[in-house]
């Protein structure tokens, strides 16, 4: 498997990544360090949102995503590691089945339930082993919903919040569906459409979908 080459998906060598990655092409930061500050940069840097949905290829490559200005679980991952890849970090996309416990009105309105799936998140290959970060909940976000901001210390996963601040149940992991060395895009289509039948048609039809 090569974690590190550009791809249709993490296509690092585009203009707008190059530009989000210049001031860590740096011999003064560790791969550590570098991984550590991307994760926070692009963490809270596009603001989390659910709700806008697409099944078209060229809405998932890293290079389009990093002119927009939000994006859901898996357009940050994808983000993150066509990064981490353009500095010579291995990285790569893993996803799974997540359920969400607070200020899921809204969610399990549009939804029609409060398990997302599948769930982006990013694994990183430092210091001789895979960690798993999720990039996905911005800090902002974090602090309506009364729960500390993920942080990643280079050493350990940072995958999920398990409760908020007052002890309540905020994020559980419900299955594993693995990593993969490119975006696995009709495996995300094909699980969507499983678990989201009425959203899934809308999207078919009109190929994105925000969902307001």
């Amino acid at each position: 498997m090569n974690y590190l080459s550009a791809t249709y998906f993490f296509d690092f060598e585009a203009a707008s990544i190059q530009n989000l990655i210049k001031t860590f092409q740096t011999d003064t930061l560790t791969d550590k360090e570098k991984a550590m500050q991307l994760y926070l940069k692009i963490r809270d840097g596009w603001r989390y949102n659910p709700y806008h949905i697409s099944f078209e290829k060229k809405k998932f490559r890293a290079s389009h995503i990093a002119q927009k200005s939000d994006g859901h679980c898996i357009d940050k991952s994808v983000l993150l590691i066509a990064c981490l890849r353009a500095l010579g970090i291995p990285a790569r996309i893993h996803l799974a089945k997540v359920k969400n416990h607070i200020a899921v009105e809204r969610l399990t309105e549009k939804f029609g339930t409060n398990e997302l799936t599948p769930h982006g998140m990013v694994d990183i290959f430092l210091d001789g082993k895979w960690l798993k970060v999720s990039p996905a909940f911005n800090a902002t976000l974090c602090e309506k919903c009364k729960v500390a901001p993920l942080d990643f210390d280079g050493a350990h996963d940072s995958i999920f919040q398990e409760y908020n601040r007052e002890g309540q149940a905020f994020m559980e992991y419900l299955e594993d569906y693995g990593h993969f060395e490119d975006l696995p895009l009709d495996f995300i289509a094909q699980n969507m459409i499983e678990h989201y039948p009425s959203i899934a048609e809308k999207i078919t039809l009109q190929q994105e979908l925000r969902i307001v």
